[in-house]
């Protein structure tokens, strides 16, 4: 059963806590997600809420995919640029699909329903995201049509004497 994405839903103490779920779930099995495991929500919410915060300030939009339950199966964050010189361009970060629901294609169809909410964007003419190295991770977005534009070797330190590349890639949408 495929996915139901919504863009902005309202902020329920449900959806908080389905999104927190996912978080410590993708984490803890081992997503490249601002976090190491083990964590706990209490180690996730502070980040949340953060998220949260910029969405009240209409800096960033929350995606939401729901599975045939209701139940908050995968999210991304559309962050928009602040910078008068890069304002046709968007972060997209926080992409996340739980581990139950991997391998049944709804990684991409999330990144296909943050392209279409990227597009009804004014303005906007690229998706931009980072994504851990050593996991594979570029070749996925590779074949959703993200190209590599960028790399710094060992940027993040997920345990002492275990540096990973930050990888930038770039979809464009003209």
């Amino acid at each position: 059963m495929p996915l139901t994405f919504i863009l902005d839903p309202p902020v329920t103490p449900e959806l908080r806590d389905g999104i927190l779920e996912l978080w410590v779930d993708v984490t803890d099995a081992g997503g490249a997600v601002g976090f190491v495991p083990p964590v706990t929500r209490e180690d996730v919410r502070p980040e949340l809420v953060r998220q949260f915060v910029a969405m009240e300030e209409q800096r960033s939009r929350l995606l939401v995919g729901f599975d045939g339950e209701g139940r908050v199966a995968a999210t991304a964050f559309l962050t928009l640029n602040t910078h008068r010189l890069m304002t046709h361009w968007i972060w997209l970060y926080t992409v996340m699909v739980h581990p139950r629901h991997q391998g049944k294609g709804y990684g991409r169809d999330l990144l296909a329903a943050a392209e279409r909410a990227a597009r009804a964007l004014p303005g906007i003419e690229a998706i931009r995201l980072t994504c851990r190295g050593g996991l594979g991770l570029e070749r996925f977005y590779g074949s959703c049509g993200y190209k590599e534009v960028g790399r710094v070797p060992g940027a993040i330190r997920v345990a002492p004497g275990d540096d990973r590349d930050d990888v930038v890639m770039l979809l464009p949408l003209a």
